[in-house]
C-alpha cells in the first residue's frame, strides 16, 4: 500500500514538473509583466479569489499599471490605471465582449447558447434589451415597479391594530424578501388565481432562488451544477415556474419577457424558460445587495436621512401626491425620479463602497494595446480585465475612500457631480458599478430606479431605526467579487413602524 501511494506521489510530483517546464507560459517581448502561479491550471486564482483587492494591489506594486496573471486556465491582462479605461475601450474591434457572458449564461441557466454566432438568435437580442429596460420602454417597468413594491410593503395593512408597533427584522433579508417579490410580479406578472396562490409561489421561488444563487460563483468558475444536488433541483424548480404553459396563468407579463420570448422563436420551451430565469436572475443578483447597502448606509448616517427626507418630501408635494394607507398608491414619473439628485448620490456612494464588479473582454486576435503612454502586445484569446473597485478605492479620485460619504456625488450647488481627477487629469471612468462600454448593464437605469422608488417608500410610510445605533458596518462577502455588488456577510437588525400619517 505504501508502494503505490509512494508510486502516485513521484507521478503527481513529475507531472508538477513537467507543467512547470513545458506548461508554464513565457512572457515574451512586447508583453506585460506575467504571474504564472505555482498550481497547474488554477494559477493565481486562490490568491485572487481569497481577496481580489489586495491581490491586485500587491501585483501593482510589483509590476505596475498593467500585469498578467493566470486564472483558472485563463490568460488575464489586469488594467489599472483609470486614466487607461478610455484607451482599452477603443480597441473593441479587436475584443470580444459576448463569448464569455453567452458562454457562463449557458453554463450557469442550462440553456442553449443565444450567442448570435451560433445561429440561435440574432444581434437584435442585444437592441431587445435596451429597447424594454431604457426609453420610453423603461416607464411601463417603473410604474409595474413602484406599484407592486406598494403592494408589498402595504400588506400588513390588513390588520391595522398593530401599526403603531415596532417590527424588527434582519435588514438584508427584508430587502431580499420585499425586491424579489416586487421584482418577480414586476417581469413575470401576477397569478390569475389570486392572491394567496401568488404568495406561496413567490415565497417557493424566493427559497430556489437563494439556494441557486449561493452556489452561482462556482458555476461561473466553472463547475458543473449536478455537483450541486440541491441548488440543482432549485434551478429547475424556478425554471418550471417560467414555462410558457405557466406563464399563461399570469396577467401583465413585461413587454420584456413577451419580447425576449419572441426573439428565441428557435429555443425550445424550457430552454426559453431557463432564459427567463437568466432574465430574473441578472435582475434581482445586484439589485438586492445594492437596496440593502443603499438603505443601511442612509439610515445609519443622520445627515443622509434628514438630507433625503427632506428630497423625498419635497418631490411628492411638487408631483401633488399624498401619503395615504387607505388612498391611492405613491405614482413618481420618470422625469420627477431622475430629479433626486440626494437619493442619486446615496445610491451611488453605496455602490462605490460595495461594488467589485470585473470588467472583461476576450481577445479576438493577436493585437497590440496601445495605451497612453505605453504599448502592449495581447494574444488572441487572452482576456483583458478592469477591476474597477480599485479605482472607487482609490484616495486621489475619493478622499478617505473607506468612509460614506451622502453628498459625495453632489457638487456644491446640490446638483450631481461629475468631476473627478486623477493624477491632475479628469477622469471619463470614475464610477463603474455597472461595467462600461459595451458590457455595461443594460438594465442599469431601471436598476437604480427600483432602488430609489424603495428608499422614496421607506421613507413615506415608515419610521425607521437601527436596533444599535452604533453598529459597525458589516464586511462584504469577498466569495461573489467579480460579479457585481457584494452582500454583507452578516445581517444586521433595523426595526420599522408604520408612521401617523
Amino acid at each position: 500500500m505504501m508502494t503505490i501511494s509512494l508510486i502516485w506521489g513521484i507521478v503527481v510530483a513529475v507531472c508538477c514538473c513537467l507543467w512547470l517546464i513545458l506548461g508554464m507560459r513565457r512572457r515574451q517581448m512586447g508583453e506585460p509583466p506575467l504571474e504564472n502561479g505555482l498550481i497547474p491550471y488554477l494559477g493565481c486564482a486562490l490568491k485572487f479569489g481569497a481577496n481580489p483587492l489586495e491581490f491586485l494591489r500587491a501585483n501593482q506594486r510589483k509590476h505596475g499599471h498593467v500585469f498578467t496573471c493566470r486564472l483558472m486556465g485563463n490568460y488575464v491582462h489586469f488594467i489599472t490605471n483609470p486614466l487607461s479605461y478610455q484607451k482599452v475601450l477603443c480597441h473593441g474591434k479587436y475584443l470580444d465582449w459576448k463569448k464569455f457572458h453567452f458562454s457562463t449564461s449557458a453554463k450557469a441557466f442550462g440553456h442553449r447558447s443565444i450567442d448570435p454566432s451560433d445561429g440561435n438568435t440574432t444581434d437584435n437580442i442585444n437592441k431587445t434589451f435596451i429597447k424594454t429596460l431604457q426609453g420610453d420602454g423603461l416607464n411601463s417597468l417603473t410604474e409595474a415597479m413602484m406599484e407592486n413594491l406598494q403592494l408589498v410593503m402595504r400588506r400588513p395593512l390588513v390588520s391595522k391594530s398593530k401599526m403603531s408597533a415596532w417590527v424588527t427584522e434582519g435588514m438584508y433579508s427584508f430587502c431580499y424578501q420585499v425586491m424579489f417579490e416586487a421584482g418577480y410580479l414586476t417581469l413575470f406578472g401576477k397569478d390569475l388565481t389570486g392572491q394567496d396562490a401568488q404568495k406561496g409561489l413567490i415565497l417557493n421561488n424566493l427559497d430556489h432562488f437563494k439556494e441557486f444563487d449561493k452556489i452561482f460563483p462556482a458555476l461561473v468558475a466553472g463547475l458543473p451544477i449536478h455537483v450541486f444536488k440541491t441548488a440543482h433541483h432549485a434551478r429547475e424548480k424556478l425554471a418550471e415556474g417560467l414555462r410558457h404553459e405557466n406563464l399563461g396563468k399570469r396577467d401583465r407579463i413585461s413587454e420584456l419577457v413577451r419580447f425576449l420570448n419572441d426573439m428565441l422563436s428557435t429555443l425550445d420551451d424550457m430552454d426559453k424558460a431557463k432564459t427567463h430565469l437568466a432574465l430574473l436572475w441578472a435582475s434581482q443578483a445586484n439589485t438586492i445587495p445594492a437596496t440593502f447597502w443603499s438603505l443601511f448606509q442612509m439610515i445609519r448616517s443622520p445627515e443622509a436621512m434628514k438630507a433625503a427626507t427632506e428630497e423625498v418630501n419635497k418631490t411628492l408635494e411638487n408631483a401633488g401626491q399624498k401619503i395615504s394607507f387607505d388612498g391611492s398608491p405613491i405614482c413618481l414619473n420618470q422625469m420627477q425620479l431622475n430629479d433626486m439628485p440626494v437619493l442619486d448620490s446615496i445610491i451611488k456612494e453605496s455602490l462605490r463602497l460595495s461594488s467589485a464588479s470585473l470588467n472583461i473582454r476576450t481577445a479576438k486576435e493577436d493585437f497590440t494595446l496601445h495605451l497612453q503612454d505605453s504599448s502592449y502586445n495581447i494574444r488572441k484569446d487572452d482576456i483583458i480585465a478592469l477591476y474597477p473597485q480599485l479605482m472607487h478605492f482609490d484616495p486621489e479620485i475619493y478622499p478617505d475612500p473607506l468612509t460614506f460619504k451622502y453628498d459625495r456625488y453632489l457638487d456644491e450647488n446640490g446638483k450631481t457631480k461629475t468631476t473627478f481627477y486623477s493624477n491632475g487629469v479628469k477622469l471619463k471612468y470614475y464610477y463603474m458599478p455597472f461595467g462600461s462600454g459595451a458590457t455595461i448593464c443594460p438594465g442599469r437605469i431601471f436598476a437604480v430606479q427600483e432602488i430609489k422608488q424603495f428608499l422614496i417608500l421607506m421613507l413615506s410610510y415608515f419610521e425607521l431605526e437601527l436596533v444599535d445605533s452604533q453598529v459597525k458596518c458589516p464586511p462584504l462577502d469577498q466569495s461573489r467579487a467579480g460579479l457585481g455588488v457584494l452582500p454583507p456577510l452578516n445581517d444586521i437588525e433595523f426595526k420599522y413602524k408604520f408612521k401617523h400619517l
